[in-house]
C-alpha cells in the first residue's frame, strides 16, 4: 500500500517505520517533526505507575508496549534506563494515596513493593523527608528526542505532501486534528523543565515519582548524560501552550522537597506542550467513522500522557489494521459513535 502519514512526532514516526518495514510505501508530512509533545515528554514507561480506578485497557496496553520496549530500543539503538521507579509520599496523605495504588496493582497482579521511610533512603539516597512509598521494579523510561532522532534517520520526512494519491491517510497530529474530528481531542497543557547536574548526588538513581501535600511531580535521571527532567503539570485550556510562574514555581518546589540536591543543579530549559486528551484516556487507533476525502483514513492519536510508552504497540496496531486486522475495541475511534447510539 500507499500510505501518508501526516504527523512526525514519536507516533506517527513509529507507524510510519512499522510501516516501511512491512514493505508499504510510506510518505511522512510535517514541516516541523519531533518538535510536538514528543519534544517536552519525559519518556517514562510507567504502564504501574500510571494505574488508576476504571482504566484496565489502558494498563493491559500499556502493561504489552511496555514488554516491547527492550527490543524496540535495542533495535533503535537508544538506551533504556531499567533501574525501576520509586514512589515516594511527602506526608501521610500521599502515603494513603501510594498505599490506594499499591491495591491496584496488587489487584492487577503488577509487581510493587512498599517501603518504609528507611527502606526508600536505602534505595535513593537522596531523598528527603519522605514518610513511604514503593518501588516498582518493571516501570522504566527512555529519552524520546533520542527515539525520534533515531526514527527520523530510518524515516523520511516532507514539510508538504507530494500530491501523489495514496491508498491511505494515517492522521497522527497530536493535540489538534483536522475537521471533522477535531473534537475527538483537547489539548491538556503540560510543562516540563530540564536541569543539569553539577556534581555527584544530585541525580536521583531512579525515576522518581511523588506526592508532596496532593502534587504530583516526576524527577526523571536521563541515562548516559547529566540531564534530569522534572514535570509535569496538567492544565485544561483553550490557550497557546506556554510556561507558567505558578506552573515552573510548583514543579521546582516539589522536586527539591523530595530530592533536595537538586537545589544545585542548573536550569537548563523550560517547555510547555499540548498532549492530546481523550474523554476517556483512551488514544483513537483505526479507521475512523467517516472521512471528508476519498482516502482511506485512519487515526493514531489521543495518547494523552502515554504517548511515548503506547508508541510500539501503536505501531503494531495501526499496522495491524490497515492490513485488514480487526480493531482492539478499546481504542477502535467508532467507539464514542456506537456508545452514543447506544444511550
Amino acid at each position: 500500500m500507499r500510505v501518508r502519514v501526516l504527523g512526525a512526532g514519536i507516533i506517527g514516526l513509529a507507524c510510519a517505520d512499522e510501516l516501511l518495514r512491512r514493505g508499504h510505501d510510506v510518505e511522512v508530512v510535517d514541516p516541523a517533526p519531533g518538535s510536538g509533545a514528543s519534544y517536552a515528554a519525559a519518556g517514562m514507561l510507567a504502564p504501574a505507575g500510571e494505574l488508576w480506578h476504571g482504566e484496565a485497557d489502558l494498563f493491559r496496553l500499556g502493561r504489552a508496549s511496555a514488554d516491547l520496549w527492550p527490543a524496540y530500543a535495542a533495535r533503535l539503538g537508544v538506551p533504556l534506563a531499567a533501574s525501576g521507579t520509586v514512589l515516594a509520599a511527602a506526608d501521610a496523605g500521599d502515603l494513603q494515596e501510594v498505599d490506594r495504588q499499591l491495591e491496584l496493582l496488587a489487584a492487577a497482579g503488577e509487581r510493587a513493593q512498599a517501603l518504609g521511610r528507611r527502606e526508600l533512603a536505602a534505595r535513593e539516597p537522596g531523598l528527603g523527608r519522605v514518610v513511604g512509598g514503593a518501588f516498582l521494579p518493571e516501570d522504566h523510561s527512555v529519552d524520546p528526542r533520542s527515539v525520534v532522532r533515531a526514527l527520523l534517520a530510518r524515516v523520511p520526512v516532507m514539510a508538504v505532501a507530494s500530491g501523489a494519491p495514496a491508498d491511505a491517510t494515517v492522521i497522527a497530529t497530536g493535540a489538534h486534528l483536522p475537521s471533522p474530528w477535531a473534537d475527538l481531542v483537547r489539548p491538556v497543557r503540560g510543562e516540563v523543565i530540564r536541569l543539569r547536574s553539577t556534581g555527584a548526588g544530585q541525580a536521583p538513581l531512579h525515576t522518581v515519582r511523588g506526592l508532596v501535600h496532593g502534587m504530583p511531580v516526576y524527577v526523571v535521571p536521563r541515562a548516559g548524560s547529566d540531564e534530569i527532567v522534572v514535570g509535569a503539570t496538567s492544565e485544561e485550556h483553550d490557550t497557546p501552550p506556554v510556561p507558567t510562574v505558578e506552573g515552573v514555581f510548583r514543579l521546582l518546589e516539589s522536586a527539591r522537597i523530595l530530592l533536595p540536591a537538586l537545589d544545585r543543579a542548573e536550569v537548563v530549559e523550560v517547555t510547555a506542550r499540548d498532549r492530546p486528551g481523550t474523554r476517556d484516556n483512551l488514544p483513537l487507533v483505526g479507521r475512523v467513522p467517516s472521512s471528508p476525502t476519498s482516502d482511506d483514513t485512519w487515526l493514531a492519536a489521543g495518547h494523552f500522557r502515554h504517548g511515548v510508552l503506547l508508541a510500539p504497540i501503536t505501531a503494531q496496531l495501526l499496522a495491524d489494521g490497515l492490513e485488514g486486522a480487526a480493531p482492539d475495541p478499546a481504542v477502535d475511534p467508532s467507539r464514542f459513535a456506537r456508545q452514543e447510539a447506544s444511550a
